[in-house]
Parts: structure tokens; sequence; C-alpha cells
């Protein structure tokens, strides 16, 4: 079996960034903005910040994206002759897709957010009373997103987690009489 040490590093490191800057940014940038001096520049605190990571979260999403095709085509082989394996390839390739689609759609919204820096806010994502009712309507769904994106990139980090405990030799014996046999517990 070939080793495909560049693909699993991108596959990581990607989706280590991906994960760990947007929980992040709900941890702490959201809330952060709230310090802000007055409620009319509480968003544009937290679109300032927003826009300087997204870039940088493009870039590891598309390093994530490079490394789970080539650790894909590395294991087909894998996920033909051992039981499971195509299993959890299929949920991975779901959960990634639920995590791109909730990205991408916060990214929709923190634009619609963005364009209108001087709006007052309680925070990143809790509107002020006085917060037009478009961008108050998109900062309650980045509320629920702001948490969704790092939910579902964590469950990315367990599924990498269980695939690799797939590879152990003894795993992949198991599986392989599985696939064979119908059977072994």
């Amino acid at each position: 079996m070939a080793r495909n040490t560049l693909s699993r590093s991108l596959h990581d490191v990607g989706l280590a960034a991906w994960f760990g800057g947007t929980l992040a940014n709900a941890v702490a940038l959201n809330r952060a903005a709230a310090q802000a001096d007055g409620a009319n520049r509480t968003g544009a605190v937290a679109n300032v910040g927003w826009d300087r990571w997204t870039p940088v979260n493009a870039a590891a999403i598309g390093s994530h994206l490079v490394g789970s095709v080539g650790q894909f085509s590395g294991n087909l082989d894998r996920m033909k002759a051992q039981r499971g394996v195509a299993t959890m390839a299929i949920a991975k390739t779901a959960v990634t897709a639920l995590a791109l689609g909730a990205t991408a759609y916060s990214r929709i919204l923190g634009r619609k957010v963005s364009k209108q820096t001087d709006v007052p806010a309680e925070s990143g994502t809790e509107p002020a009373a006085d917060t037009p009712e478009d961008v108050a309507a998109a900062q309650r769904q980045l509320a629920i997103l702001q948490w969704a994106v790092p939910a579902l990139t964590g469950a990315l980090v367990v599924i990498s987690a269980f695939a690799g405990e797939q590879q152990r030799a003894s795993e992949a014996q198991k599986g392989l009489l599985r696939r064979l046999f119908g059977f072994l517990d």
C-alpha cells in the first residue's frame, strides 16, 4: 500500500483550520465585537474579523477537499475489499457536503450583514432593537450557523479518526473477512 502523506496532511490541516477557525470566531470574535465603542461599531468589528478569516477559511477548505480526493483515491481498494470502509466514506462525504453548504450559506448571510457596517448590533450575531430587519434576520440565522459549521467539521474530525482506526491491520483483516464471509464479530 502506497503512502498518502501529502493528501492526508492536506486533508487534516485543512480540516483542522476549518474547524478551529470557525469555532474560535463563534466563541470569541462574535462576542468580542460587542466590546466595540458603540453599538454602531459592533457589526463593523465582527465584519472585519470574518472578512479577514474568509480567504484563510477558503484555503483551508480547498486544502481539505484536495486532500479528501487524494485520500479517496488512495483508499479505493480498501473500500472495495474491507467491509465498513465504503459506508464510512459515504457518511464522511455526506457530512462534508453539509459542512460545505452551511459554510457557503454562512458566507452569503455574512455578506448581507457586512454590506452595512454601521448598523447597530449587540454582537456579531445578535441584532439590536434598531438593527434593520434584513440584517437582523441574517444575524439570527448566523447565530445558529456559527455553531453548525464547527459541529459538522468536528463530526468530520471524529469520522476521520474512525477511518484511521479502520486502517489498523487487525481492523483491516476483520473487515476483509466480513466482506468475504459476511460474518465475524
